[in-house]
């Protein structure tokens, strides 16, 4: 009986053939990220914020009134609240950011709390307030500044082990991708209007991850490559290395995102930001590896002469394969 292959050994695309018309698109939702992000911001969750989460049960019905809770709590003049159902269908989650002036005056926030509360009593019957949660303005800067570091160590790691392991073309390149997928993801968050926290932070450490193994794994390929075909025309040698690796990178993908799309159709709406955020990176972070990370190479002037001394003629095993110049 024979394997299933999802991509013949003898695959041949040209991929490379778009990457002008793919940096071009690239680029322009990545300047287009940066302005929504300038102009219209993301929309902090409690985690960057502050505020006061508060978690509540009604015991007297099947399913919580979403809806209806919305209108009752922001008629208290706090402002909208963000709220989403956790666990069973009759658990909620009411986030509420801190009022003005809470970070000089805590009891305001309480106060706050406590209107909530005492009206979720006053208008619903037998429901149970499982939880009050707060986070000041103060801790919510720390969380964020945390997360930014974190972010921004994660980028410089990966391009400092990439160019200890390769060469400073292949961290530029590795770095450009890094960029691409993160700035695009934070667009996506900025254009919907999605709450960022920290989840969504966990998120954008998880595609950076998933980015550089998916990177790490071409530019490995195309290193080996370099060494064997010493003649072959750079771009000819992309798509080969790519083709060589694609069989990996799309069983990869579908494995991580099958179970992805499942949580961003039927998961929670407490996760769904983070569901979404992964989703959209690993498609993204496959993208790049393909059209981010391998094309600058080329920009960058390298080639198969680039790191490697000249062979001896005992060593002259080059296969210089028309099949891929020609795509080119």
């Amino acid at each position: 009986m024979k394997l299933l292959k999802l991509v013949p050994d003898n695959t041949n695309i040209g991929f490379l053939k778009w990457r002008n018309i793919a940096f071009a698109i690239s680029s322009l939702l990545m300047i287009a990220s940066i302005f929504f992000i300038v102009t219209k911001g993301l929309n902090y969750g409690v985690d960057f914020i502050g505020g006061q989460m508060v978690r509540v049960t009604f015991t007297q019905s099947a399913e919580a009134p979403v809806e209806e809770l919305r209108g009752k709590i922001s008629s208290l003049g706090y402002g909208d609240a963000t709220i989403q159902r956790f666990g069973k269908e009759n658990q909620v989650s009411i986030r509420m950011k801190l009022p003005a002036g809470a970070d000089e005056k805590p009891e305001l926030a309480n106060e706050m709390a406590s209107k909530i509360t005492a009206k979720l009593k006053t208008d619903y019957k037998g429901v149970v307030i499982d939880g009050v949660d707060s986070v000041s303005g103060k801790v919510s800067s720390e969380l964020f500044s945390k997360g930014l570091w974190a972010l921004i160590a994660a980028i410089l790691g990966v391009s400092a082990y990439i160019w200890l392991r390769f060469e400073w073309q292949f961290g530029v390149g590795a770095i450009w991708a890094l960029v691409h997928d993160v700035l695009l993801t934070l667009g996506l968050f900025s254009v919907t209007g999605m709450e960022f926290d920290l989840n969504t932070i966990a998120a954008l450490l998880t595609i950076i991850g998933y980015s550089l193994n998916d990177t790490i794994v071409v530019y490995d390929r195309i290193r080996e490559n370099l060494k064997k075909y010493r003649k072959m025309e750079m771009g000819a040698l992309l798509d080969l290395s790519v083709n060589e690796t694609l069989s990996r990178t799309i069983m990869t993908s579908l494995t991580i995102l099958s179970p992805l799309f499942v949580l961003v159709l039927f998961g929670p709406g407490v996760i769904f930001g983070f569901s979404l955020a992964m989703t959209f990176g690993i498609f993204v972070g496959t993208y790049s590896s393909v059209y981010m990370a391998a094309p600058i190479l080329i920009w960058l002037k390298v080639g198969p002469d680039s790191f490697i001394p000249a062979e001896g003629a005992g060593e002259k095993t080059d296969r210089n394969n028309e099949g891929y110049g020609a795509q080119v």
